[in-house]
């Protein structure tokens, strides 16, 4: 139970001061208005019978694109800032262990994109008064959503942690989470295909984001999708504890 309440108490700390600093009213809002100012604006979304085609194929393939800079500007203060202000030496003296502070300030910046991608659903009930949409799509597409933005976030964790600057940090994170969404784009998969075999392809592939994303949001909620975000969630939380560790000894 201990461990539970150094988490809960670190997540509470980091979740009023996202909340404070107004930042994190600041990214909601953004990432609210172009994800549905994308949907209704740039694609026939009241075209006849093409709701559901719009919720997989126009709004939620939006949310990928903004969620790579709004979980990069969400995070990139977790733990640069720390370093910056000196707190990280009176976070570390505290009586919980390292993974705890990990864990709870994850855990709050998560809550902050949860929100942000939780509060377009009105689009959502947009289609369901215009027409009739496909629950599969609508449940994957979110659960892609999340599982997304919690990947980006955890790579800003680990970069936040490597430097004290949050702009090199969101220059850094931002760069990474698009070579991973790049390096598994067909066109790219197409070429390395065609120069070095299928079997090269299909390993980019199931490194990068693109495929994953893909097939969630079409609501193919598989066993393979869920491990690869648990899986680079978990690594990117262990190389930020042992980046803390190696700063706290």
């Amino acid at each position: 139970m201990s461990a539970l309440k150094n988490i809960w108490i670190v997540y509470n700390r980091e979740l009023k001061a996202q909340f404070n600093s107004m930042l994190a009213y600041v990214f909601i809002v953004i990432f609210v208005l172009l994800s549905m100012s994308l949907t209704f604006l740039l694609d026939d979304f009241f075209a006849p019978n093409a709701q559901d085609a719009s919720l997989e194929f126009s709004f939620f393939r939006w949310p990928m694109w903004l969620l790579m800079f709004l979980a990069p500007a969400v995070g990139m203060r977790l733990w640069s800032e720390e370093q910056r202000t000196g707190t990280i030496e009176l976070l570390l003296t505290m009586p919980l262990a390292v993974w705890h502070a990990i864990v709870g300030k994850y855990l709050a910046a998560l809550s902050v994109i949860t929100i942000a991608i939780l509060f377009t659903f009105p689009v959502v009930i947009t289609v369901a008064y215009l027409g009739d949409p496909d629950n599969g799509t609508v449940w994957g597409g979110y659960l892609a959503c999340i599982f997304y933005g919690g990947g980006a976030l955890a790579i800003t964790c680990a970069v936040s942690a490597l430097t004290r600057s949050s702009v090199a940090c969101l220059i850094i994170a931002l760069s990474l989470c698009f070579g991973q969404l790049l390096i598994a784009i067909p066109p790219v998969l197409d070429y390395v295909a065609d120069n070095w075999g299928g079997p090269s392809a299909d390993i980019l592939g199931s490194l990068g984001t693109w495929a994953h994303y893909t097939e969630m949001k079409r609501g193919v909620i598989s066993a393979s999708n869920i491990v690869f975000y648990l899986s680079m969630i978990g690594f990117c939380l262990f190389l930020t504890s042992v980046v803390i560790k190696s700063k706290r000894s």
